[in-house]
């Protein structure tokens, strides 16, 4: 007898999301079946890979990464040589020297060099805070205003600041909001629904589910993913159809496989070789789960990703 497949596409969809301007501007999500899924219909928009560079410049940058940006003396000039990295779709500033338990530079230095960087370069942006409550309130809020008309995408309203940059990001100056969660289907859920009741247009809102590196606690966020998307397309959870956005790059080079350096740990090898290895096997077992971009550090782990995800779609 021959055999008939049964389609696996759903009839509902993961909202699509545009995020920069003019023609470098890009679309995440839109697709109406599983991750890759392709031979149950076409997915119109490949999931999208980020590059993530610092407000520290080359001197937070792990050494393998810094031989890349060779001749970059400033955070905007590692900018402008990230865009011609191989398979970026969009950069990612990650603005952690705004912490007060860290640098504590202030939110005027921070957000002229997010201005900077926005005037050098044509990719989308997405601008991640310090990662303390307090202090993102108020440089993600400045943030906001400064890049106001790029259509960014602000990285991260969570649970104890959604109030305050959903309404200044979503609200006032019309940017996509980034709603974060740790890990937690229900929580993820609650998040969208708080900022929804806030005003915010759920088409314009991205979802950070939360990561890990893969080997430490990885299964938390495989099957986070997993039930996120089938309660989207499955059960049409309109609260649960946001594209998924994943910062690998802030997980993966904290781990001891990307750090350990090879004096220590002989056995393993080229630090080099092991962290790329790390982020790129993350990135693309979160992209099998869902995740309809990642932001990924070292240019060949974008190069890899990038080259994969061709392959796939």
């Amino acid at each position: 007898m021959p055999f008939t497949g049964k389609s696996g596409k759903f009839s509902a969809k993961i909202n699509a999301v545009t995020i920069g301007t003019g023609d470098k501007a890009i679309t995440v999500g839109g697709e109406n079946v599983l991750p890759f899924y392709t031979f149950d219909e076409a997915i119109e928009n490949a999931p999208k890979v980020g590059i993530e560079i610092t407000d520290g410049g080359m001197d937070n940058e792990p050494e393998c990464v810094k031989k890349c940006y060779e001749g970059c003396a400033t955070v905007v000039d590692m900018a402008k040589k990230a865009a011609t990295f191989e398979g970026v779709d969009f950069l990612s500033i990650r603005l952690e020297g705004g912490d007060p338990n860290g640098e504590n530079k202030s939110t005027e230095e921070l957000v002229q060099i997010l201005k900077d960087i926005a005037d050098a370069v044509d990719l989308p942006l997405v601008v991640c805070g310090c990662k303390n409550v307090e202090k993102d309130g108020e440089l993600l809020d400045k943030a906001s205003s400064a890049l106001e008309g790029k259509n960014v995408v602000i990285l991260s309203a969570r649970e104890e600041d959604y109030k305050t940059i959903g309404a200044s990001a979503g609200l006032a100056y019309k940017q996509i909001v980034g709603a974060e969660s740790a890990v937690d289907i229900n929580l993820a859920k609650q998040l969208n629904v708080l900022l929804t009741q806030l005003g915010v247009n759920g088409q314009r809102i991205v979802m950070n589910v939360g990561t890990a590196a893969a080997g430490y606690g990885f299964e938390y966020v495989v099957s986070t993913m997993d039930r996120v998307k089938a309660a989207a397309l499955s059960q049409s959870d309109t609260t649960l159809q946001m594209p998924i956005i994943t910062p690998v790059a802030s997980e993966v080079w904290g781990v001891k496989e990307a750090m350990a350096s090879e004096a220590d740990m002989p056995e393993w090898g080229s630090l080099e070789e092991r962290a790329i290895d790390m982020e790129v096997e993350t990135a693309a077992a979160v992209l099998a789960s869902g995740s309809n971009a990642v932001i990924l550090r070292h240019p060949e782990s974008v190069k890899t990703i990038s080259q994969l995800i061709k392959e796939l779609v």
